[in-house]
């Protein structure tokens, strides 16, 4: 099946982070590609993967990044797709460096940031732009963000059940 979301790392060992958003469009049978790409370690072949991937059917790109994370705003700046980007925590700054990075992007070059390794999140941006032309991906999303909604009725209601015992002193 043709890709139509790329989830594009700067390096490997943003796998960790990203592996949730692939699972995610995993499970939602939404097809995807995954890429490691530099910006500052291969310009050229993020300058060539940003101008390509709408004729490759590409709809969506997630970037991650750490660090000074311009792999966003470059790929951002070679593309007319919509761009997300993953600031990914990694250095002694905590991710905030590369939250920074991403989220300063200037007038015409916009990346929607979602949190610090926010992979999940990022995902189910992508999936909703998508369902947007899609009512099959739609209805999908819809049952998934009911399946929440259940999760957190059912937390609420074992909390109920849980018995503290106070203690005076």
């Amino acid at each position: 099946m043709t890709p139509i979301v790329s989830i594009i790392m700067g390096s490997t060992s943003d796998l960790p982070v990203m592996e949730k958003a692939a699972q995610l469009l995993n499970d939602m049978h939404v097809p995807f590609e995954m890429n490691a790409l530099s910006a500052h370690r291969t310009p050229e072949a993020v300058e060539e993967f940003a101008k390509n991937a709408r004729t490759r059917g590409i709809k969506v790109i997630i970037a991650a990044a750490g660090m000074a994370a311009a792999l966003p705003g470059v790929i951002a700046a070679n593309t007319t797709l919509p761009v997300i980007g993953v600031p990914v925590k990694g250095s002694v700054l905590d991710g905030v460096d590369a939250l920074y990075s991403i989220i300063q992007m200037p007038p015409g070059i916009p990346v929607a940031t979602v949190a610090i390794n926010g992979a999940m999140n990022a995902a189910i941006l992508a999936i909703q732009m998508l369902a947007l032309s899609d009512e099959k991906l739609a209805e999908a999303f819809a049952a998934y963000k009911e399946g929440l909604k259940k999760k957190i009725v059912k937390a609420n209601e074992e909390l109920k059940e849980v018995k503290f015992e106070y203690k005076t002193n």
